[in-house]
């Protein structure tokens, strides 16, 4: 039997299909996996050893079609589901599922506060995807696998105090309205008994320049100067992770690490929490604001002006 999973973006949406990945090849006999995404995150999934191929796309799929179509696949597996997709199994004509995003629900919530979102994550709403097929949750959790070239070499390049243990931070965020802001930013270094490791990319940079300038023995700025899947091999060497909703969050949760994840505009029951996590992991957030959650995504800039979400994030509780 051969299958192509498709999930186009992002890297948090990627790693969470890496159950339905590892269970399709583990429980179906003589299953042959191939995964569709973007070209920008093929580094998410090109290590992993449970898919067979990997096809990527640019901002086109009209020329990949012919090629899709030439691998004769026996099953289309659709986790974005969305006018590409459609399109997609359209032309290839073979046998398809697709997984339900619940756009409706998360309309409704975002704009009229009303919850008919389900209690389930969506890595269990993945798997529902495929439960045709005889596959059940292995409840092994997310994984997320780098080369040995990535392997980051601490000794080299982290101050000596760093090598006892540290804690990384994640300052970065798709969004502004996802990010943990520059003042909760110094309260978590300020907080933290444990010196911490400052991850997310170049645009980052001036912020986390600003951090290691007020606490210069305490952090170490690597924003922009690691690869995805190095920035991957710093968390798993790091004894806990402080992050806001982002691809880290993610492949923090796949090496089982504690988490302490901060949220802004969106909320974990948008079914995209830490899946199966650390068991001291803590969800930080502020409950009952009006206007929470104003988006599915997130937004440049906060839409009310006062960004409280983020702003009045209580950081007394938590275990650093």
């Amino acid at each position: 039997m051969k299958v192509l999973i498709v999930r186009f973006s992002s890297i948090g949406d990627i790693i969470l299909t890496t159950p339905v990945v590892r269970c399709l090849k583990q429980q179906v006999d003589n299953i042959e996996i191939h995964y569709l995404t973007k070209n920008n995150f093929i580094s998410v999934i090109e290590n992993n050893p449970y898919i067979d191929k990997i096809h990527t796309i640019g901002n086109d799929l009209k020329s990949l079609k012919p090629l899709l179509k030439q691998e004769n696949f026996d099953l289309i597996i659709d986790l974005h589901h969305n006018v590409r997709t459609l399109r997609l199994k359209y032309v290839l004509g073979k046998k398809s599922v697709s997984f339900n995003k619940l756009n409706w629900k998360k309309f409704l919530i975002t704009t009229f506060k009303i919850n008919t979102l389900p209690k389930q994550h969506i890595v269990d709403r993945y798997l529902e995807t495929i439960k045709f097929l005889g596959v059940v949750n292995d409840n092994k959790g997310l994984e997320y696998f780098i080369s040995n070239k990535d392997e980051v070499e601490l000794e080299p390049i982290f101050p000596a105090h760093f090598l006892n243990g540290y804690y990384a931070l994640v300052i970065g965020g798709s969004y502004f309205t996802k990010q943990i802001p520059l003042n909760k930013l110094k309260e978590i270094c300020a907080k933290s008994t444990l010196p911490l490791v400052l991850l997310g990319g170049k645009e980052d940079a001036t912020a986390a320049e600003t951090l290691h300038n007020l606490f210069p023995t305490q952090t170490l700025n690597m924003c922009g100067k690691m690869r995805l899947n190095q920035s991957a091999s710093i968390i798993k060497q790091s004894k806990k992770v402080i992050t806001s909703d982002t691809g880290l969050m993610h492949i923090a949760v796949a090496y089982k690490k504690d988490i302490i994840s901060i949220w802004g505009n969106t909320i974990p029951e948008f079914g995209m929490g830490p899946y199966m996590a650390g068991d001291d992991s803590q969800i930080v957030e502020v409950n009952h604001l009006s206007c929470r959650p104003c988006s599915k995504l997130g937004y440049r800039k906060c839409p009310k002006g006062h960004f409280k979400c983020m702003n009045e994030i209580d950081l007394s509780a938590i275990n650093l």
